[in-house]
């Protein structure tokens, strides 16, 4: 795949809507475009966190080491934004994401990732929905998984 052909994929997520072209190309350009087979990890829980994931294709899962076992608690697909709590927390992964078919990601570096959030406050905005959508959706199934639901 060209720089290109990246940078257009890049211009598809919503999360780099508001993100110059120019910018884009130089994201595609110091980004790493990495594909992953089904039941691969991209990080485990507890590994520092040192790069941001878009992922471009495929689909993966979230999971939780709890005291009774891995407890999926989300489903990532094309689009989504994974990495970022540890990265913007500067704190260790907060659980594994493991692919769930063939799957195709953007990594992008701490740096790389912060001088964005930093340059584009509409990225920091749709980052923090996220996030905020995710611990919501987290909340519920840790509380379904408790209670037997």
């Amino acid at each position: 795949m060209g720089l290109k052909e990246e940078t257009e994929l890049l211009q598809a997520v919503p999360l780099f809507a508001t993100v110059a072209p120019s910018k884009l190309k130089l994201l595609a350009f110091t980004s790493d475009f990495l594909t992953f087979a089904e039941n691969e990890v991209l990080f485990e829980q507890g590994n520092v966190g040192d790069s941001v994931f878009v992922i471009v294709s495929g689909d993966a899962d979230v999971v939780l080491d709890t005291r009774t076992g891995p407890l999926t608690v989300a489903t990532l697909s094309r689009h989504d934004v994974v990495g970022e709590i540890a990265v913007l927390c500067n704190m260790p992964r907060t659980a594994t994401v493991r692919a769930t078919s063939e799957l195709t990601a953007l990594r992008m570096n701490k740096s790389l990732f912060s001088d964005m959030v930093f340059e584009f406050p509409q990225v920091a905005v749709e980052i923090m929905r996220g996030i905020a959508l995710r611990l919501e959706n987290t909340t519920t199934r840790l509380g379904q998984a408790v209670h037997g639901v």
